[in-house]
């Protein structure tokens, strides 16, 4: 019976997310910059999520997100993208983007731990997803352009 436990308790810290250690290792971090309509740039240093899995964990059991930072997911080929918030601490914004770089949609302070759908309303290439309200700040509207290598 003790050994049964130590073996549970073992799992059990095997499998709990450490504050930001719960993200996979050793994901590949760029820049990428938005240009508003007004010829504003703003740069992000942004992790990429461009495997399943990596798109599958994204920003989950996370406590914080720094400024400026943020987290890009590339799909393989645009298509309709629906996202959640499940087991997502942190309430973001979410930049959809299509193959040429244009934001297509931005839903605005996504509520954390929402199992709801957050459709990209078309067809896109990329979500990016940065700390909640700072799109509204930056004043980054649909339409703008995301300038990255993903888009080229």
């Amino acid at each position: 019976m003790k050994r049964m436990y130590y073996l549970f308790f073992l799992f059990y810290l095997v499998t709990l997310p450490v504050g930001d250690v719960a993200l996979s290792q050793a994901q590949e971090e760029e820049f990428l910059s938005i240009e508003t309509e007004t010829g504003e740039k703003h740069d992000f240093q942004v992790e990429l999520a461009t495997t399943n899995a990596e798109r599958a964990q994204g920003l989950m059991y996370r406590r914080t997100l720094d400024e400026g930072t943020g987290m890009l997911f590339i799909y393989p080929r645009s298509q309709r993208i629906s996202m959640w918030m499940k087991n997502t601490f942190i309430p973001l914004d979410m930049i959809f983007i299509d193959e040429s770089g244009e934001i297509i949609r931005i839903a605005h302070r996504t509520v954390p731990e929402s199992t709801q759908s957050i459709p990209s309303g078309g067809r896109a290439k990329a979500v990016l997803e940065i700390n909640a309200g700072v799109s509204e700040r930056l004043g980054i509207a649909k339409g703008d352009r995301v300038h990255h290598p993903a888009f080229e």
